[in-house]
């Protein structure tokens, strides 16, 4: 604040202290309002500002004036300090309250403004970085990331509670207060540098100073010194210093409670203690006091939020969340677990909207664009579905789960090219994967690379021999390279392997009526049939067997009920027809044919078969129509000689 703003600020008391408190809001705005470090102005001089603010326009400028005359100590040369102090002191002379109408005003102003610093304020600082592999959260970035808002929002609570205890007490009792502090900040510092013996006895030392009867300050202290402890054990797991820490952590918090049980840090630091014990009955317990008492920390709702979801109480794990990303909007971590709870209580729609919050907050956030793309994928939206998953390998190349999913979704699109390339990609990084070579294979079928689509396949059967599809699959392939004997062994494990598995028992149709083994395909077929009666490729092979036997009685049930699962499919009305026709159900077989022709006008048997139907029936006319037309449209019809002979005698 320069000499010019002070003079055109110099007007009376309320207007001055109302005026300048909004300039000093709107000046803490600027430095801190987008989240990010807050510049010249370091958060706890802030914060205690912001607090002196709060006091002052509460009219309790004795302890405003205490705050800042700390600030003015650490520097004589704080303008804005001394600004506040001198408009507090002009007030306190001149006795001005709130009860003046311009005053009233302005403060309310004022309060607004402070409540939006004081929710920049309570954000931590997120640096973005790029996550790894993780199915609720947890890959190693994400885990760091949380750590990191956890302590950040953790260090803003400790310097808010520490600037009421000292704004609370006497000019003695603040200098003690400060040395406990100071030796409580310098003992985390050695902790942080993995000196556990050298910050307990700091810590040690603190608590001898605490003054007797401050139990409040006690307690923040303890839970300060706990989550320190805490926070060592995260940093060096599993040593022996860490279990030493754990213990200290527990055993301070619980102090703490013992002290003041109102001090949310305590509850928190118990809640993650618990948690990291599987205790989690526990850690909720803990954890949702921690929320009680203070509903504005955002990691406490968060850490809440995650113990719910293992316990799979969902829809109190979903409020967690949404009221952690209510308090902190721009924490990305709390909307993909959100969005993984409404994935959980199959609300796909709210759980893809989380996971796109989660990568506008932070667009290299690799994990929630794999579980975009996935849900992409389950609707059918395999164009977006590339595209989030393609996002997802940019960020982590080598991630075999992504390469595995954005090759499955190129080849459900028919990129099979793309499909091979990363198949081929996922199984340099793992070569004996089962899902991935039966994929591969499947590929390799569709590129017509029939011998590469076997020894993927033959790897899948390998790695998992009870797999009826892995086994199918590699009959596929044996058939489709000429190998016959091989694919049928291949379909009667298949088959074997799943009773109720058709894909098998119709390729064994199919291949026993080419051969003409009508009854062995008879049984496979009708085993099928069994499983799925109104399957159209069953229904249509049984239709062809039973005809093949001349038995047109069971031909023409099974054509039927083929026509029923696809009534558009003009080679079963023709198969029906002259199924029709071998039965001697002439005008049944005549109904069909015209069904054909309706579907597809230049089948030219059909067109023949038609009218060679109408000279039986007796009906020469519509013979001849049919005929004549089939002879003006295909003069090269194979069987021309019949039918102009035909023609001639009627």
């Amino acid at each position: 604040m320069n000499q010019q703003q002070l003079r055109i600020l110099m007007i009376s008391g309320g207007v001055l202290l109302a005026l300048l408190i909004v300039g000093l809001v709107i000046l803490l705005n600027q430095c801190s309002g987008d989240g990010s470090a807050l510049g010249g102005i370091d958060s706890r001089r802030a914060n205690t500002l912001r607090l002196a603010t709060t006091y002052a326009e509460s009219g309790e400028y004795e302890r405003a004036l205490n705050l800042l005359d700390g600030l003015l100590i650490d520097n004589p040369d704080d303008e804005d300090a001394r600004a506040l102090q001198q408009a507090i002191l002009s007030l306190n002379r001149s006795g001005a309250s709130g009860a003046d109408a311009l005053n009233d005003a302005l403060l309310e102003e004022l309060r607004r403004q402070n409540q939006a610093l004081a929710s920049n304020l309570n954000r931590p600082v997120v640096v973005q970085q790029s996550s790894s592999s993780s199915a609720f959260g947890d890959d190693e970035a994400s885990a760091r990331r949380e750590a990191a808002a956890a302590a950040a929002e953790a260090e803003e609570a400790r310097r808010r509670a520490q600037e009421e205890e000292l704004a609370r007490a006497s000019r003695e009792m603040q200098e003690i207060m400060r040395r406990v502090n100071n030796l409580v900040a310098d003992g985390r510092a050695r902790l942080n540098s993995g000196d556990l013996s050298g910050g307990t006895q700091l810590f040690n030392e603190a608590r001898r100073l605490i003054p007797q009867g401050e139990n409040r300050f006690e307690a923040q202290t303890l839970s300060n010194m706990a989550d320190a402890f805490y926070d060592f054990n995260t940093n060096n797991p599993g040593t022996a210093g860490a279990r030493e820490a754990v213990s200290n952590a527990t055993r301070f918090a619980n102090d703490a409670v013992s002290r003041d049980a109102s001090v949310a840090l305590s509850h928190y630091v118990l809640g993650k203690v618990a948690r990291d014990a599987n205790q989690n009955d526990s850690a909720i317990n803990s954890f949702r006091e921690a929320t009680r008492l203070d509903q504005s920390n955002f990691m406490y709702f968060h850490d809440l939020g995650r113990v719910l979801f293992i316990q799979r109480r969902l829809a109190e794990a979903r409020d967690a969340f949404q009221a952690a990303t209510r308090i902190n909007p721009n924490f990305e971590a709390s909307w993909y677990n959100l969005g993984g709870t409404y994935r959980a209580l199959n609300r796909q729609d709210d759980a893809l909207a989380a996971y796109r919050q989660a990568v506008a907050i932070r667009a290299d956030y690799f994990a929630a664009h794999r579980e975009i793309g996935r849900i992409l994928i389950a609707r059918g939206d395999t164009r977006g579905a590339i595209t989030s998953f393609s996002t997802a390998l940019q960020l982590n190349p080598n991630d075999f789960s992504t390469l595995c999913e954005l090759a499955a979704a190129h080849g459900q699109a028919g990129n099979y090219i793309e499909a091979e390339n990363l198949f081929t990609r996922a199984l340099q990084i793992n070569p004996n994967d089962a899902q991935t070579n039966y994929n591969m294979a499947v590929v390799k079928l569709e590129l017509n690379k029939n011998n590469e689509a076997i020894n993927h396949a033959r790897i899948a059967v390998d790695a998992n021999r009870s797999n009826a599809v892995y086994v199918y699959t590699l009959g596929l392939a044996l058939e489709a390279s000429g190998a016959n004997d091989l694919a049928i062994s291949a379909y009667r494990t298949a088959a074997t392997l799943d009773t109720k598995y058709l894909r098998p028992r119709i390729n064994l149709g199919s291949i026993f009526i080419a051969a003409g083994n009508f009854s062995e395909a008879i049984v496979f077929l009708n085993e099928a049939y069994a499983v799925e009666p109104a399957n159209f490729e069953v229904n249509n092979n049984l239709g062809a067997v039973y005809a093949r036997q001349e038995n047109w009685t069971y031909s023409i049930v099974h054509y039927e009920r083929a026509i029923i699962a696809r009534p558009n499919d003009a080679v079963v009305h023709f198969n029906l027809a002259r199924a029709y026709a071998g039965a001697g159900e002439l005008l049944k077989a005549q109904n069909a044919y015209q069904s054909v022709l309706r579907l597809a006008p230049n089948n030219w048997d059909a067109m023949y078969e038609l009218g060679m139907t109408c000279v039986t029936l007796g009906q020469n006319t519509e013979a001849k129509r049919y005929l004549q037309d089939l002879i003006n449209r295909n003069p090269n019809y194979s069987g021309r000689t019949e039918v102009d002979n035909i023609l001639r005698n009627l």
